[in-house]
C-alpha cells in the first residue's frame, strides 16, 4: 500500500467499522444500516467463528473490503498454509502477531497477491503493567517500536498500533506502510476496555492510515449518524 494511495483515499475508505456482534445477521444488519457510508469492515473472533468466514467471503466478493482480525501466530509452516487460503477468501487485510518467523511466513505465503499483511504489536487493551505480568521486559511502546522494526524488515504490509504510537511507528515504517489503529473513542465517549485511546481527528494527525472503530457505531442508536460523525471527525484532523 503506497503513501500516494493512502494520502488519496477519503476519510470515508480510511474507516474501518468493526462487526464486533454475535451473529451474521445482526452484521447483515450493520452492514444494510452503514450502506453508502462505510465500505470496509473488520471481522474478528466473534463474528469468525458464528460463520463470519463465509461472511467476510461474501462481502468481498461483492467489493466490500474486510481486515480480517486473526492474529495468526503458530509454527511457520501452519501460518503460511493459514495465509494461503485467506489469500484465496479475497479479504484486503489479515493481522499477524508480530513474531519475524511468524511474519516472515506470512509474507512468502502471500506473495504476490493483493492481501496486505498487518503486524500486530502490542494489544490496546494492554498497559505497562499488563507487559509485566506476561513477562515482557519492554513497556508498551518501547515494545511497538521494535515490533514496528521488524515487521519493516519482514516485508509486512503494516502495523496495528495504538494511535498514541502511530507518529513514532510513522517515523520508524515511513510512508508506504499502512498504519491500522484500533482503540479509537469519540470525544467523550466510553473507553471500554482498551487503555490507550486516541479521538478520530488526533489518530489521523498521528499518522495513522486506517482507523478501526467498533462499538462506538455498532453499538449506537444510529450506526449511520454514529460512522458519518466520526468521519466527520477524522475529516477536521
Amino acid at each position: 500500500m503506497q503513501a500516494q494511495s493512502i494520502q488519496a483515499q477519503s476519510m470515508q475508505q480510511r474507516l474501518i467499522v468493526g462487526l464486533d456482534v454475535p451473529t451474521v445477521q445482526e452484521a447483515e444488519k450493520a452492514v444494510r444500516e452503514l450502506d453508502g457510508v462505510v465500505s470496509f469492515y473488520k471481522i474478528g473472533y466473534q463474528l469468525a467463528f458464528a460463520g463470519g468466514l463465509d461472511f467476510a467471503r461474501e462481502l468481498a466478493s461483492g467489493g466490500t473490503k474486510i481486515f480480517l482480525d486473526m492474529k495468526l501466530l503458530d509454527i511457520d509452516h501452519t501460518v503460511a498454509k493459514g495465509v494461503e487460503n485467506i489469500v484465496k477468501m479475497g479479504v484486503t487485510m489479515l493481522t499477524v502477531h508480530a513474531y519475524p518467523k511468524a511474519m516472515r511466513a506470512a509474507v512468502d505465503a502471500a506473495r504476490g497477491s493483493e492481501l496486505c499483511l498487518l503486524a500486530v504489536s502490542v494489544l490496546t487493551s494492554m498497559d505497562e503493567q499488563d507487559m509485566i505480568d506476561v513477562g515482557y521486559e519492554y513497556d508498551p511502546h518501547t515494545l511497538v517500536l521494535r515490533r514496528s522494526e521488524q515487521a519493516l524488515h519482514a516485508g509486512m504490509g503494516g502495523i496495528v498500533c495504538s494511535a498514541a504510537e502511530a507518529e513514532a511507528v510513522r517515523l520508524i515504517v515511513g510512508p508506504d506502510m499502512a498504519v491500522v489503529t484500533p482503540g479509537i473513542r469519540p470525544a467523550g465517549s466510553d473507553h471500554g476496555d482498551q487503555k490507550r485511546v486516541v479521538t478520530p481527528a488526533q489518530a489521523i494527525r498521528n499518522g495513522a492510515s486506517h482507523l478501526v472503530v467498533g462499538r462506538p457505531i455498532v453499538a449506537s442508536v444510529d450506526r449511520r449518524a454514529a460512522a458519518e460523525a466520526i468521519i466527520a471527525e477524522m475529516r477536521s484532523a
